[in-house]
């Protein structure tokens, strides 16, 4: 629903663009920035962009404010942030510029802003006496956790039902059956599903945003009773018809294959990872289709199935069971479909976007928090040395070379192998001088993923100083992106340091914090401020305020990530300022948003109060959005009840359709089972150039990246 997508925008970064609609409500992605269905960055094989390629963070992406036009509903994705710049790849003019490093921020920021763990631990209420909440319940004088099972099943799931039952208005539907997803079910005495049953009656609705939400919801519920349903749909077989009462649409196959991805990165089975991967290898091997979006779906669905290291199936002949028997299989099979001799003819992995997503999903399997077990060096290193050759490969397309980038940097740690530091050699290598800038980015934050990460052996932080010392010199000698994107890797690095317990130099932190005082750039200094939070350098924070004061309202985009800065490294000094941005940014939402994020990292819910009176009452679709993605930032137990009105339309004052959707959404953030968005799983590590529609949609906000 428009909503979510909206909101989604908001969340992004910190600041807000143009909400654009779609399912539920909240757009996650870099607005209109990212490339069409048909492609995007990289023209031919071969064909390198010009030379200006990444990724927009969710505040706004360079040169131009980030206030897009509005959204004519609240479903929408908010519109390119800020997109203004030059194009990236072959095409049409996408009017931003993809290079920009806020791009990558926005779909990875999330594990970094932990946003969800730290409002739900006790908190500041500053001022909070005289806040009042709704018809004068008077706000908590201390914070408050999440809001209680109670509140949640005896409130905020009737409320959300009656929604279901009562309404007819997409955006209150669509929100309303992400809510329940995002909720989860309690199984009844026979250990059936409510919401399974529920959301599944939605399926057949004429209105295929509905349907296809529905279709998302299941997924995003996470429960193995969906599964059944969920083959069903993605297959197009005789189950998905009946239960959409027609030929299954390619945009509700897709998003099927996600849920499946979902259900089975959250199932407690080996055995249920094994059913669900094997209908997904059973799609992925069967006939080339009109729409790549599906076989797109299924690979990254595929990515986020841990299956067990040495379980073992019965497959008969000719079955594609013996793929997925365990991990290793698994991983050999999708490492076959990156061979372009041995991929086959059959399959959509002739198509260049599904071809770029598969050393990501190899990658996520590889690097799922758990160290691979013994035995599997040789495949490491096979892998390892095809992802080297592909990302060098000058007659691949530049996505897949991008893609490969991007695993490397996954794979890869800080440990004394061999294997590691093939790894850092090609990196630098790529980093310093490949001809897709975008290639160079990435490779830049690969550097500073491995070489923040401990490793194995003798010295398992063998090669960390190495890559200090290549961030800190691109930081200082890179042209154009490449400074700010040094900074935000050098961020990235400290940040995994500091989580460690591993030690940042003292001149990593000057080095960062010379560069926000000296530049002027928006887009730049929005990088150091965030490099700078995400350092926790507590000796900027009166600079960073000083900017904040000082910077002009035209420049929203780098106050935003100031505020975001601000709130990352605990500036408890920040709160009173950033309380006010968020109760006089009414007609900015973009600002309002990125404060609320910085009250959220502060812990501070003191603004809670005035976001539920300014949802009632906000004069735009951006602004409802950007209000009601607040409220679900650093909403609790204290913004519940207030919200279910809203939903119930029981509220003192009339209030739009389009709110009370945004208020289902906000509900759906607040009682979230996860503790990240459940897309971040899917976004964190994404080829966002290697874009279909259904992935990340710019202009409609209705890609899986775009719903929050």
């Amino acid at each position: 629903m428009n909503k979510t997508s909206v909101l989604g925008a908001a969340v992004l970064a910190g600041a807000l663009v143009a909400p654009s609609f779609g399912h539920g409500g909240t757009y996650r992605g870099p607005g209109d920035t990212v490339p069409p269905p048909g492609g995007g960055a990289g023209g031919p094989a071969g064909a390198a962009p010009p030379p200006s390629a990444g990724p927009a963070a969710p505040s706004s992406p360079g040169p131009s404010s980030p206030g897009a036009p509005a959204p004519a509903s609240p479903g929408a994705a908010p519109a390119a942030p800020g997109a203004s710049g030059p194009t990236t790849g072959a095409g049409p003019d996408l009017g931003a510029d993809l290079s920009l490093w806020d791009f990558w921020w926005g779909f990875n920021k999330e594990p970094y802003l932990n946003l969800r763990a730290r409002v739900r631990a006790v908190g500041v209420q500053s001022g909070s006496d005289d806040l009042f909440l709704g018809r004068g319940t008077q706000l908590k004088t201390q914070g408050s956790l999440r809001p209680t099972q109670d509140q949640i099943r005896n409130e905020v799931v009737p409320a959300l039902k009656w929604a279901l039952e009562n309404e007819e208005q997409n955006d209150i539907i669509t929100g309303a059956l992400i809510a329940l997803a995002k909720i989860g079910d309690v199984s009844d005495a026979d250990g059936k599903s409510e919401f399974v049953e529920i959301i599944s009656g939605f399926l057949k609705s004429p209105e295929q945003e509905i349907s296809e939400t529905a279709a998302l919801a299941l997924g995003i519920l996470a429960d193995d009773r969906a599964v059944p349903n969920l083959v069903g749909l993605m297959l197009d077989d005789k189950t998905g018809r009946s239960l959409i009462e027609r030929d299954v649409p390619f945009r509700t196959r897709t998003f099927a294959a996600y849920g499946l991805g979902l259900v089975g990165y959250t199932t407690a089975t080996n055995e249920m990872r094994q059913t669900i991967s094997e209908h997904i290898v059973d799609f992925l091997q069967g006939p080339s289709l009109a729409q790549p979006d599906m076989k797109v779906g299924a690979v990254q669905a595929i990515g986020l199935i841990p299956l067990d290291w040495d379980s073992t199936i019965e497959a008969e002949e000719n079955s594609n069971a013996a793929y997925v028997a365990n991990r290793r299989a698994l991983l050999e099979y999708l490492y076959m479909k990156t061979d372009p001799v041995k991929r086959g003819p059959e399959g959509g992995f002739d198509d260049h976007r599904v071809r770029a997503q598969t050393p990501v999903a190899i990658a996520r399997l590889m690097t799922n928090g758990e160290e691979l077990p013994e035995g599997l060096d040789e495949l490491r290193e096979q892998i390892v040395e095809r992802f080297i050759k592909l990302a060098n490969n000058r007659q691949e397309r530049v996505e897949v070379r991008q893609s490969a980038t991007i695993a490397l940097g996954m794979i890869g740690d800080a440990g004394d192998s061999k294997i590691n530091s093939k790894i850092f050699k090609a990196l630098e290598k790529i980093a310093k001088d490949s001809p897709d800038p975008q290639s160079e980015f990435f490779g830049v934050m690969a550097i500073a993923q491995m070489g923040s990460r401990k490793g194995a052996g003798d010295d398992p932080r063998a090669l960390q100083e190495d890559a200090e010392d290549f961030l800190t010199k691109a930081l200082a000698q890179g042209k154009g992106q490449k400074a700010p994107w040094s900074a935000i890797a050098l961020g990235v690095f400290g940040n995994a340091l500091i989580e460690n317990d591993g030690a940042i130099s003292t001149s990593l932190k000057s080095a960062i914090r010379e560069k926000f005082a000296r530049k002027k750039s928006p887009v730049e200094r929005g990088a150091y401020a965030v490099a700078l939070g995400l350092i926790k350098d507590g000796s900027s924070e009166e600079l960073l305020l000083d900017a904040l004061e000082k910077i002009g309202s035209g420049q929203d985009e780098v106050r935003g990530h100031i505020c975001v800065g601000l709130g990352l490294m605990e500036a408890t000094t920040a709160n009173e300022k950033l309380n006010d941005l968020v109760k006089n940014s009414k007609y900015r939402p973009d600002l309002l948003k990125s404060a609320a994020i910085g009250l959220g990292l502060l812990g501070d819910k003191s603004a809670v109060g005035v976001l539920v009176e300014m949802l009632k009452d906000a004069p735009g679709l951006s602004s409802q959005a950007a209000i009601a993605t607040a409220l679900g930032t650093i909403g609790d137990t204290n913004a519940v009840t207030e919200l279910v009105r809203v939903v119930r339309n029981e509220a003192d004052q009339e209030i739009s359709d389009v709110a009370r959707g945004f208020a289902c959404a906000a509900l759906g953030i607040t009682c979230d089972k996860e503790t990240f968005p459940w897309n971040t799983k899917i976004a964190v590590n994404a080829n966002y150039r290697a874009n279909v529609r259904t992935l990340t949609s710019p202009d409609n906000g209705d890609g899986i990246l775009d719903i929050l």
